[in-house]
């Protein structure tokens, strides 16, 4: 998978995420405590000359029994340059679930050793269930892993009997085939599994900077372990209310994609895109009809893509716009898709037929289908009936056309197992030495949302509001003071005495 593909993926799913770990916290934590730290055994590996080094860290499928099976662990490093100043660890936690740390690290590593003025040994790895890792498989029908229909957007009506029966096929399957590693994807479990990688590398303390879902697994460390953390960098958080977890990321994406349209329609109407043959309207506030009218029009009649079997409809329309609001990188190619849609000759001839993101022209992986689906639903039990559903969507959809009833709808999680163990409360209880970043026109974390975890964290935290548009602020959008104020805490400690704003970079 691209490196553009697999993050414009994640991204999408980390907002709505769709469809259990059994593993007591107590037991599994006293267990887990008191089992010793593995060795990890460095290899060179990654890009010449970046001084990254790989290795495995055996962790416990199941906390409870630490000597029992075994799974695997892909861990990466990237040493300090300066041994005399070094800090400590700084864990990089991407996002997903789903998301690869030693794809990240990889990707960010050598620019955050620029940043963090190579104070720290950095360190990534995939969390079980991911890249090079011990995976779980749940045998999802092909056709139920495309992220079109692994989302699920309800019908061109409305309807959600097709989402039903799809919800609980796929929970049915992953019934059936999964086992207990899928029952051990959770985000427990990836706190446990990163303590246990704190005691591998020796160290008494990490330091951590998570991104969107790797934020929320980074706060539910610094609440179990918050004297084993040092500075902790939350980067595009979600509401941790414990009661909804994903399925609140997922209900807030309507207003999430709300927030960050007008930039995309800002940047489609602007006279810079003459130039370039995508300026689609005169005015922004001409462009939401001029999406919204086209993916009415494909819930009819869909027209072939440039991808063997996969057509555009409706629904295909409204994901390549979520996929893409993640990065204005993105907004040339949705530009393009919404012309070439409506392109009357795109019908006959094959070399003007619409290209889609690279997420939506291939099914997924039934690896990759596997964790997004299994982290959210076996972390928390998802409340509604079809009933319920049906009403909420149709609810959901009057208020927010841009995304159709899909954050309201049912998913495999109706259909999952009870999970036995809940999510730890977010509080206000430990160190301070949390910052917070979050953009102001987030598509899959809003702003409104990230407000709640720094509510949850009190005086823990201190917040940088971002005044631009995209998911994922540390040395992602280009934001110079957003990036000097998180590389500044890493450095040296330092917060703004109080939350904080940081304008925009254009």
């Amino acid at each position: 998978m691209t490196t553009y593909r697999r993050k414009a993926t994640l991204a999408a799913l980390s907002a709505a995420v769709v469809a259990g770990a059994l593993l007591p916290t107590a037991p599994a934590s006293a267990a887990a405590a008191s089992a010793a730290a593995p060795r990890l055994d460095w290899t060179p590996c990654g890009p010449a000359g970046q001084g990254q080094e790989c290795a495995t860290l055996p962790v416990p499928l199941d906390y409870r029994d630490p000597r029992g099976e075994q799974l695997a662990l892909a861990v990466t490093r990237i040493r300090s340059t300066r041994p005399d100043a070094r800090r400590g660890t700084l864990l990089a936690l991407p996002g997903g679930p789903g998301g690869s740390g030693v794809e990240r690290l990889t990707q960010k590593g050598p620019r955050l050793a620029r940043e963090t003025g190579g104070m720290y040994d950095l360190v990534g790895f995939d969390p079980r269930g991911v890249g090079g890792s011990t995976r779980a498989h749940c045998r999802i029908d092909e056709a139920d892993r495309r992220l079109v229909t692994l989302r699920a957007w309800p019908g061109p009506d409305g309807g959600i009997d097709v989402n039903v029966e799809r919800s609980r096929r796929v929970a049915d399957a992953c019934r059936r085939n999964g086992g207990p590693v899928l029952d051990s994807l959770t985000t427990a479990n990836q706190v446990r599994d990163m303590d246990l990688l704190r005691r591998a590398l020796g160290e008494r303390r990490i330091s951590v900077w998570g991104s969107s879902y790797g934020a929320y697994a980074a706060a539910q460390y610094a609440q179990k372990h918050p004297h084993r953390t040092d500075r902790i960098v939350l980067d595009s958080s979600g509401d941790p209310d414990p009661r909804r977890v994903a399925q609140g990321w997922l209900r807030d994406m309507a207003k999430g994609v709300d927030d960050r349209f007008p930039d995309f329609a800002a940047w489609a109407a602007h006279p810079d895109r003459d130039g370039e043959g995508l300026r689609l309207a005169e005015r922004p506030e001409q462009v939401r009809p001029l999406f919204l009218a086209p993916a009415a029009r494909l819930d009819v009649t869909p027209v072939p893509s440039a991808h063997p079997g996969v057509p555009v409809d409706g629904n295909v329309l409204r994901q390549a716009l979520q996929v893409s609001l993640v990065g204005d990188a993105a907004f040339p190619a949705l530009a393009r898709l919404i012309q070439a849609v409506q392109d009357p000759a795109a019908a006959t001839d094959p070399a003007r037929r619409p290209v889609l993101p690279p997420p939506l022209a291939a099914p997924l992986s039934d690896e990759d289908a596997t964790i997004t689906t299994g982290v959210v639903c076996n972390d928390v039990r998802w409340t509604g009936t079809v009933e319920e559903h049906r009403a909420a969507v149709a609810a959901d959809r009057a208020a927010h056309p841009l995304t159709a009833g899909l954050p309201a709808n049912i998913t495999p999680c109706a259909y999952w197992k009870e999970p036995a163990e809940k999510p730890t409360r977010i509080t206000a209880k430990g160190p301070s030495n949390i910052l917070m970043i979050q953009n102001r026109r987030d598509p899959n974390t809003p702003h409104s949302s990230g407000l709640k975890m720094r509510a949850a964290l009190g005086d823990r935290a201190r917040l940088v509001t971002v005044e631009q548009g995209g998911h994922g602020v540390y040395l992602g959008n280009g934001n110079a003071c957003g990036d000097a104020t998180v590389s500044r805490f890493l450095r040296t400690g330092e917060r703004p005495a109080e939350d904080t704003y940081c304008p925009s970079a254009d």
